[in-house]
This record gives structure tokens, sequence and C-alpha cells, in this order.
């Protein structure tokens, strides 16, 4: 009997990492330099979109966009004119110059007036949260003025709502109620290196979907120069910084002196698709309901303001994840009949600020009720064994529930997100499901607390996290890749043969988002 365990486990690790070599294939096509990024609306964009459309025509599954395998997705581009803009703090008429790229950036994620002045305000973290008590626009005078916040949320919310109410436009709401005109945002936890982040503002912006309406102008500050906005004021980012580790109340207080900003914008417009397949189901009423596989196909493009070639190839982000999905669609086709239809879809525009997903989400090539859950895979980190799984979003329905079974299956604990403050809850395509009532999860390889997989993990969100370095000469552990592949397709199995579609838990927050 142990020979035979044996022998099985060889030719289970046989079978593994010939997925994982499948897998590979798929990426080193989507990361290849020939494709330059895979930039929303860019040439190496439309190579990487035949591509999929051309596999899953491989695969026999049926087109499920508006044209064909494809659904074209309007973009409103912006792209900042750093030249003829500037951005100034004015102090009993003398205005200070701040330096744009090194202490503070634009943000086009919306569309800025071309001039700006006025008054400043510090407003904490910037959030009203009547689910926990929390009101940090209470008795603010905000009508005309720029709120000044900073990013993140108390430590102790939960974390999936923490995430939530940091959501750009979710945030934003309540300070245009109350009369804000625009934004500075300072960060005190740096997930991608200032010079990282700051080299992304000369990159077009574009947006499918806008829901931020009012926002005049949006800036980023660099928390090292930040002390020039308070000067004056009695306060420091220091103290506001130590009081927010601390998880202590954050002062709310006027900043002496205007801000005044002048944004030159080049506008335009372009089309970059989605790319969408299904597997139809043989239920007589349950295969008109669909379980949604999703991924990003899009990444950053080429820029020259990086040493080497300069291009973004983003092999974990997300060429990794299509790869997956791919990989994952070729399984359910090669296995047994499912009783749900499911639903494949590389959606571009992730960086972008989600686009692609919430536009897909709003205009779903099938009727909206009938999605019944999303399982989303961007950067799910194979860089060594996979021997926890993390999820997010696990707590929040009954689909977490099943993965959590099937993990089980698989002999793969789960354990909690170990950096909720980081926001991935709401930073992958996912939440653009959840925000339409949809049970969602998105995975990632899991790691205990001092391991050296957190420490592989870390290092890597330090040193190729949107950087040119996340290409296909970084170490991957490829088995280990087409071990989640089998994982994730026996998910989305369970999923599409259960009696009852996912639903959201009765004390989940997002429960109020269910149509």
């Amino acid at each position: 009997m142990r020979r035979l365990f044996c022998f099985a486990l060889v030719v289970s690790s046989l079978f593994a990492e010939s997925v994982g070599e499948r897998w590979w294939k798929h990426v080193q096509f989507l990361a290849d330099d020939k494709l330059e990024g895979r930039n929303t609306g860019s040439e190496g964009h439309r190579q990487a979109a035949a591509y999929v459309a051309a596999e899953f025509e491989r695969l026999g599954l049926q087109a499920a966009g508006t044209q064909g395998y494809l659904q074209p997705v309007p973009f409103a581009t912006r792209q900042i004119d750093e030249a003829n803009s500037k951005l100034e703090i004015v102090r009993d008429g003398k205005a200070v110059a701040v330096e744009l790229g090194k202490q503070a950036y634009f943000s086009l994620r919306t569309d800025p007036a071309p001039a700006v002045r006025a008054p400043m305000v510090f407003v904490g973290y910037g959030l009203r949260v009547p689910e926990q008590n929390h009101d940090d626009l209470k008795g603010v005078n905000l009508k005309g003025k720029i709120a000044v916040m900073l990013a993140g949320a108390p430590k102790a919310w939960p974390g999936p709502l923490a995430a939530h109410v940091q959501s750009s436009d979710v945030r934003w709401e309540p300070l245009r109620k109350r009369g804000a005109i625009g934004l500075i945002t300072l960060s005190r936890v740096q997930t991608v290196p200032w010079p990282r982040a700051s080299a992304a503002r000369l990159q077009a912006s574009m947006t499918a979907v806008a829901d931020e309406a009012g926002q005049q102008v949006s800036i980023v500050f660099n928390p090292e120069h930040a002390e020039m906005l308070f000067a004056g004021s009695g306060h420091t980012v220091k103290e506001l910084f130590d009081l927010a580790a601390a998880e202590q109340p954050l002062p709310k207080f006027p900043l002496v002196g205007e801000l005044a900003a002048t944004v030159a914008v080049k506008r335009g417009e372009l089309s970059s698709p989605n790319v969408a397949a299904k597997l139809e189901g043989t239920h007589p009423k349950r295969k008109q309901e669909y379980v949604v596989v999703s991924a990003h196909l899009d990444h950053l493009g080429k820029t020259t303001s990086f040493a080497g070639d300069g291009i973004f190839n983003g092999a974990l982000d997300n060429a990794s994840g299509i790869a997956a999905m791919l990989e994952v669609a070729r399984q359910l086709k090669a296995g047994k009949p499912l009783e749900r239809s499911v639903l494949f879809v590389a959606v571009t525009g992730e960086e972008k600020g989600l686009q692609g997903s919430r536009f897909f989400a709003r205009n779903p090539t099938v009727p909206a009720r009938q999605l019944v859950a999303n399982c989303n895979m961007d950067m799910f980190m194979p860089l060594h064994a996979l021997r926890y799984l993390t999820m997010l979003g696990i707590d929040e329905s009954t689909l977490g529930d099943t993965a959590r079974e099937v993990a089980g299956e698989f002999a793969l604990p789960v354990l909690p997100d170990p950096i909720p403050e980081q926001r991935r809850f709401i930073r992958s395509d996912q939440y653009s499901f959840i925000r339409a009532g949809i049970p969602s999860l998105a995975f990632k390889f899991g790691y205990q607390k001092g391991s050296p997989e957190e420490k592989l993990q870390s290092e890597w969100l330090k040193t190729r996290y949107h950087a040119v370095s996340d290409d296909l000469a970084q170490p991957v552990d490829i088995p280990a890749a087409g071990r989640f592949t089998e994982y994730l397709a026996a998910l989305v199995a369970r999923t599409a043969n259960l009696p009852q579609r996912p639903a959201w838990k009765s004390d989940s927050f997002f429960k109020r988002f269910a149509k």
C-alpha cells in the first residue's frame, strides 16, 4: 500500500509539473519584450488580447464578447503636460514652489480643472464610516477647500471594510458632499518606493467608468517633503504619522496658506478590449448562471524613465494570472461537464484603476443577474512552494466556505491576509464584481509570519512590483503555479455544481450590494 501511495505522489508531481509548464509557456508569451509591457490600448496589448482569444478558440470555448471574443472598452485618456504645469503653496503673498515629480505629482485618475487656488484643511483619514462610528468630517468646514489626508484607516477595523472605504470614489463622496473641491494624499506606508510611483505619473491615465465628479485637483505628496504643507499649523508630519502608528485619534485643523495649481493636460480617446469566452453548463436551469474566472491582461507598458530596456514586462503582474485562467479553462474543458456555465474574462485597464472590470461588471456580455460568483487571479505570487493559501474576501460569502473546503481537500491551510493595510481587497478586479453584488475571491500564495516565504514576497514587492525586473528572468516556482491552477479548477467546478448559488453572509458589509 505504501508503494502505491508513493507511486501516486510521483504521478501527481509529474502531472503538476506538466500543468506548470503549460502555465509557464503562456507567461513566456505574454511577458515577452515584444509585447512591450501590454499597456492598455497599445499594440502589445492588442497582440496579447489576440493570443488569449486564439487560446479560447483552440480550447473550444464559445465567444462571449460583443464582437466575437472581444468586448471593446472606450477610454478617455489624460496625460500630464508637466512643462506647462506647476504647483505652489502661497502664504502671506509669497509662493513656495513644489517640485513636481520629486515632492509631489498630480493624479489624473479624474479630469482636473486647468487652475485651482484654494485653502487646505487636514482631515485625518478623510473617512466617514457610520458602521465604525467614525466621522473625520464632523464639524469640518470643507466648502471650496482642498482636503489633506493620510492614506489608510484604523488597524482595528475589519480588513475588507477598511479597504472598501478607502476606495477613491467611496472616500471622495462624503468629502464632495461637504464641499471639498480637491485632495492631497500622504502615505505613511509606501507600498511602491517614491521614485517608481512618481515615474508612473508621466504615463497616460485612462477612464472608462468615472465616479468622482466635482474633484478639481488630486495630488499625491511625497511624505519626505510634506512638512512644507504644515508650516505654521502647529503640527508636523512626524506627529501625525506617530499618532496613526499608535492608533490614536488624528486631529483636524486648517493649514496656513493656499494651494495654487496649474494643470496642463493632453486629452484623447482610445479603445482596448476585454476578452471573454464561456464554457456552457449542462443543467437545464443552472446553465443560465455563470461563475466568472477573471484576470487582468494589461500592465504598465514601456517608459524611458528607467534604466535598461524600460519595459514593464509584468510577468507576475499579471501574465501569471492570465496564464492561470487559461490553464483552468483547459482543465475544465477536458473534465466532466459542469452544471453551471463558466465565463472566462481577461480584462483590460486594471492598472488604470480597475477600469476594464468595472466596465464589464456594469455591461456584462451575459445578463447581469446570471453572474453568481467571481474568482480572480492577480499576482498570486508563485515565488515558492504552495503550502498555504490566502484568499481575500473569504469570510464574506459562502463562496469562501466552498474555497476553504476545497483547500482542505488539497491539504492547503488557509491563512488570513497578512498585510491588510495594503488594501489588496480593493486593488484587484474582484472588487468590481463585489461592487456589482457578486460574491468574489482573490487568491494569493500564503505564508507564515517570519518565514522565508514572507521574506521572499516582501522583497519582491520592494524590488520587482511595478518595476522592469518583473520579467521572465526572475525565479518562479513553476510546479507550484501548476498546483495552484489545479486547486482553482477544482474550486470553480465545485461552485458550478453546487445546488445553491453563492450568497453573502448575513453579517457581511458587502451584502448591501446584492441585487
